[in-house]
C-alpha cells in the first residue's frame, strides 16, 4: 500500500501517522521527493481502512499495490536510486562503465588492464575470481588468489573492484570487495540473497538467462528485505531459440525496468552476445534506451585468455565504445562523473 502525503502537511501531523502505522505492524518506508512524500506500508495492510486514510487532512490519496514486490517498486519511490560504491556513483542520473576480464589471471594481466580500462573511462573494474563454467573441466578461476590480485589492482588504480561470488563459505573473502555480483546462475539463491541483504554492501544482482523481470525483482526484493537498498540490476541477456548469438540481449528490459523500479539498471553486451564485435553497438544501443551503465569484458590478449575470448574487446576498443557512448550520454542527459 502507498499513501501519498499533500504537500502543505505539517512534519508534527507525520511523524504521529507513521508511528500509528508502525504500531499497527506495519514497516513504514519514507520517501521524501521534490513534489511530494510518499509513505510505503510493507506488511499485511488488509485491516488498514483506506477511507480513513483518505479522510485524513494530510493524505492526498492511497493506493494499493498489487506487485509482490514492495521495497523494488517504482511506486514506492518518487526518485531514482542513487548507489554509491567507494566513491563511484551509479544512478539517479550517474553512469558509469564497470570494465576488466572475464576472469583474473595473473598480476600483470589484471593490473595492466586495470590501467588501461581506467585511462579509457571506467571508473570500476570487474573481474572473476570465482567462475561458474558449465564444464567441470574449465578454467574455474583463481579462487582466493584471484580476489588478491583485484586488490593488487584496486591499490594500483583507486578503483572500485567488482567480482561475483558463488557460495556463502566463500563471503568472508569478499570483505574488501566494493561490489559483489550475483551471476544469472544464483539469481534465485534465496538463501545467498538473504545474507547478501544483511551486508549492507552494494550488490550487482543480473537476471537469470531465462527469467521474467517481475522475477528478477522479486529476487532484488529479498536482498532489500533483508535491510540492504543498493541493490544494481544487470540485463545481461536471455536465453531465446535464436543460436546465432550466445544469449539475446533483452533491450527493452532497460525502459521497462526503468518503469517497474527505481534502482540503478546496467547492462552487459559482452555476456548478452558472446561475440565481440557485438559488443559496440549493444553498449550504444544500452545506452541510448537508458541503462546506467555498462559492465563490458575487456582483455589484452583476448585470442589467448582462459575465460571467453571471444566475447572481449581489447583495451583500444573500449576506448572507442567509451568514447561514443559518451556522445550518446548527451543526447538523453545522463551524468558522467570524473569523480
Amino acid at each position: 500500500m502507498v499513501v501519498i502525503i499533500k504537500r502543505e502537511s505539517d512534519r508534527k501531523s507525520l511523524e504521529n501517522l507513521i508511528e500509528w502505522l508502525q504500531k499497527e505492524g506495519l514497516r513504514v518506508n519514507v520517501n521524501h521527493g521534490d513534489f511530494q512524500t510518499v509513505l510505503g506500508l510493507i506488511g499485511d495492510t488488509q485491516a488498514i481502512d483506506i477511507d480513513m486514510l483518505t479522510g485524513l487532512n494530510i493524505v492526498e490519496r492511497v493506493q494499493r499495490i498489487s506487485e509482490p514486490y514492495k521495497n523494488a517498486n517504482r511506486k514506492f519511490h518518487d526518485s531514482d536510486l542513487t548507489v554509491d560504491i567507494n566513491g563511484v556513483k551509479i544512478g539517479g542520473g550517474h553512469f558509469q562503465f564497470i570494465a576488466g576480464p572475464c576472469s583474473v589471471e595473473s598480476s600483470e594481466q589484471i593490473c595492466g588492464i586495470a590501467e588501461s580500462v581506467k585511462k579509457n573511462g571506467a571508473k570500476m573494474l570487474r573481474g572473476g575470481a570465482f567462475k561458474p563454467r558449465t564444464s567441470p573441466y574449465a578454467f574455474q578461476g583463481l579462487r582466493s588468489e584471484g580476489i588478491d590480485l583485484l586488490l593488487e589492482a584496486k591499490k594500483l588504480t583507486g578503483m572500485p573492484i567488482v567480482t561475483e561470488i558463488m557460495n556463502l563459505i566463500h563471503l568472508p573473502l569478499f570483505e574488501h570487495v566494493d561490489l559483489i555480483q550475483v551471476g544469472a546462475r544464483n539469481m534465485q539463491n534465496f538463501e545467498m540473497l538473504k545474507e547478501l541483504g544483511v551486508t549492507k554492501k552494494p550488490i550487482l544482482l543480473k537476471r537469470g538467462l531465462a527469467n521474467t523481470l517481475e522475477e528478477l525483482l522479486m529476487s532484488a526484493e529479498y536482498i532489500m528485505a533483508s535491510g540492504n537498498e543498493n541493490v544494481i540490476l544487470c540485463e545481461r541477456g536471455i536465453r531465446t531459440f535464436e543460436t546465432a548469438t550466445r544469449n539475446t540481449l533483452d533491450i527493452s528490459a532497460v525502459p521497462m525496468l526503468k518503469k517497474m523500479t527505481h534502482l540503478p539498471v546496467v547492462v552487459d553486451p559482452s555476456h548478452a552476445s558472446g561475440i565481440a564485435d557485438m559488443v559496440y553497438p549493444l553498449s550504444l544501443s544500452a545506452a541510448a534506451a537508458g541503462a546506467d551503465g555498462l559492465m563490458i569484458e575487456v582483455h589484452n590478449d583476448p585470442a589467448n585468455a582462459l575465460c571467453d575470448g571471444p566475447q572481449s574487446i581489447t583495451p583500444s576498443q573500449f576506448d572507442k565504445v567509451a568514447s561514443d557512448v559518451l556522445k550518446i550520454l548527451e543526447i538523453t542527459g545522463k551524468t558522467y562523473r570524473l569523480k
